[in-house]
């Protein structure tokens, strides 16, 4: 007596099949949730007035990088990431020496290398010298005799008789500064977790009609 089995249809090939549909689905709804991530993150950080160069420090990177995989995974990261921080969690920064921090005013100027200028850089631009004034009660001042010119930046005089020189504020001195939080990342990125099962299985259904 011989017996022959015949499955039809081939479970084998309905298996690989059901798996590779598996590895589309995980890496699309990833690449979804990722890419919409990115785009809340920069979404909020314009809205909070930090400005779109900021946001557009907001990177994403997929794995794998070419085939679909079912441990397919999404990288959501900033390239200045320590700004983002200060702004996400709102911390208290003190100066490094235990002295003062120097927050310039408008006078000031902005820095050449980007950023907040120093009172060091800033002597060495105006070629003019800080003098340190105490105020009880008050943040204290760095102050420079100047000429304030038509955008309001504090310039050396150019005139013998000390026409248009006032006292300017140049830096303003504090101990500490509490920055407010302005930023809360974490909350799209707890969303953006959540909508993956969802995504996996409508992508999943996607892929069979």
């Amino acid at each position: 007596m011989k017996l022959k089995l015949d499955i039809n249809p081939d479970i084998v090939a309905m298996m690989q099949a059901e798996i590779l549909a598996g590895e589309k689905a995980v890496s699309a709804a990833m690449r979804e949730a990722g890419t919409g991530l990115k785009s809340d993150w920069r979404e909020q950080i314009t809205g909070a007035g930090l400005g779109r160069r900021l946001a557009g420090s907001i990177r994403s990177k997929f794995y794998p990088t070419r085939e679909p995989s079912l441990n397919a995974a999404a990288l959501i990261w900033s390239k200045a990431p320590k700004i983002i921080n200060a702004h996400d969690t709102g911390p208290l920064i003190r100066s490094k020496d235990g002295f003062w921090l120097a927050i310039p005013t408008e006078a000031a100027g902005k820095s050449r290398r980007g950023g907040r200028i120093t009172p060091g850089e800033w002597e060495q631009r105006s070629g003019l010298r800080l003098r340190f004034i105490y105020r009880r009660n008050r943040p204290s001042l760095l102050i420079a005799e100047a000429r304030l010119n038509t955008r309001g930046k504090a310039v050396r005089s150019r005139s013998k008789t000390g026409r248009g020189v006032v006292s300017a504020p140049i830096f303003i001195l504090v101990p500490q500064v509490k920055l407010s939080k302005r930023l809360d990342l974490a909350r799209d990125a707890v969303r953006a977790a959540d909508s993956i099962p969802g995504l996996i299985v409508a992508k999943w259904v996607e892929g069979k009609v």
